[in-house]
């Protein structure tokens, strides 16, 4: 094999805005975010750079997640990690894929991220999306980067299903069923009052850290949730609720409980006692406008300064099937923009990576100004229930887009009154 060749800082510069340099961050996702793992004097990734974790590689499909990325033969591509053998492992890779025009960049520590006239991008809300090195380190009462309370709750979320808790969890941490913030009835947030006490039995206010995972786990005969929409999902639907009722510092766990396992940190079956309090905080919710109703729904489609985002499949959204059992009408609300989930109710892969941890923001918002949804104007997620609306929601929400909103009852609550206009087949226009 070719020796592969290196390339210097002011390499990189010239070649910054070509279309022919294609830069690959091969180190731990949550770097590429803005974590800085190594000490680094500032977090982030080359402004363009595309996030192809070197931790991929153990997947027998590398190559084909390489190509979905846009990641082609005939790019020129520069590799870059935290250290010159990481770089060379994935560059190996390459080569053996046929990838010839391969080099690597062995300054991004030492020269890149000390010059803060070279450019470089960050999630703006990164500090939101923590690690499993990061959660480990608040357990062990280690000194941490962006974080400076005394008090915290880790919560593993799941719906129905304590068994996900009990057969294994992060240490410390307390179980809470999604259904203590949403009503079965409805699959909508409870109301004030509800919201109020469930956080105060699970020792939450308004002040507190609170940082919450999924577990994946294989559904039962009668699970309404089959097993990845029972995990994680259900993590980030309680976090969305919280921001809305006004707990200040939401974290989520990027990758759930899989994370966790993956990093080898230890892992706990104690039933963990939780801490009642005596009062929330604030009132609820703090934080209205992270929710719409119909109402505001109707005034959102008919506006030009907002859009209303269907986060389902394309099953779903042009009226094959209602992707639920309890939900017995098909179909779509009119006006409302395709922002497709993936393949089904129970997953949501265009907006995740491989690892299930949240996609890279350059290619979801790529995607979503294709289709017109931008941050200057108000978007409100939806899906069947809220769970995948609520996913959608938080990656706009990490992007640091201002205007962003869940519309809770979604196509379940729409479609149950029989007075609402709704569509099916396909809009013209709109990608599947």
């Amino acid at each position: 094999m070719e020796k592969i060749k290196t390339i210097d800082t002011e390499n990189i510069i010239q070649n910054i805005n070509s279309q022919k340099q294609m830069l690959i961050d091969v180190r731990p996702v949550d770097a590429y975010n803005g974590w800085k793992l190594k000490g680094e004097k500032r977090g982030g990734h080359i402004k363009g750079a595309k996030s192809l974790p070197l931790k991929w590689a153990n997947y027998i499909d590398w190559i084909e997640i390489v190509r979905s990325k846009g990641i082609l033969p005939e790019n020129n591509i520069v590799i870059y990690a935290y250290t010159n053998e990481d770089s060379f492992k994935v560059a190996k890779l390459f080569r053996k894929a046929k990838y010839d025009n391969v080099s690597i960049y062995n300054n991004f520590v030492d020269e890149w991220t000390e010059n803060d006239e070279l450019p470089m991008e960050i999630l703006s809300k990164y500090n939101q999306l923590v690690s499993a090195e990061w959660v480990n380190k608040l357990i062990n009462g280690e000194q941490l980067e962006q974080y400076n309370n005394n008090k915290y709750v880790i919560c593993h979320s799941h719906y129905r299903n304590r068994n996900a808790y009990l057969t294994g969890h992060i240490p410390g941490a307390i179980d809470m069923d999604t259904l203590a913030l949403e009503a079965a009835e409805t699959w909508n947030r409870r109301s004030p009052e509800e919201l109020k006490k469930a956080f105060e039995q699970h020792g939450i206010t308004a002040d507190t850290t609170v940082v919450l995972y999924g577990k994946y786990m294989e559904p039962d005969n009668d699970d309404e949730f089959p097993g990845s929409a029972a995990g994680h999902i259900g993590a980030i639907r309680n976090a969305m609720i919280m921001i809305y009722a006004g707990v200040k510092d939401v974290r989520v766990l990027n990758g759930g409980f899989q994370s966790w396992k993956d990093a080898g940190y230890q892992i706990n079956t104690d039933d963990i006692v939780k801490n009642p309090i005596d009062d929330f905080g604030v009132k609820i919710p703090a934080r209205p406008e992270i929710i719409v109703d119909i109402p505001k729904a109707k005034e959102m489609i008919k506006s030009s300064n907002a859009e209303l985002v269907c986060v389902r499949s394309w099953p779903e959204y042009i009226g094959e099937l209602s992707g639920y059992n309890y939900i017995e009408k098909t179909g779509r609300i009119p006006g409302a923009i395709f922002g497709n989930c993936g393949t089904d109710a129970y997953h949501m892969e265009n907006y995740r990576n491989v690892d299930h941890t949240v996609r890279e923001a350059q290619e979801v918002a790529a995607i979503w100004k294709e289709i017109g949804i931008t941050p200057d104007k108000h978007l409100a997620f939806y899906c069947g229930t809220g769970w995948r609306g609520s996913e959608a929601f938080f990656n706009a929400y990490l992007m640091g887009w201002q205007q962003v909103s869940v519309f809770d009852g979604g196509w379940f609550e729409w479609s149950n009154d029989t007075t609402n206009p709704f569509e099916t087949g396909v809009s013209k226009g709109v990608k599947s």
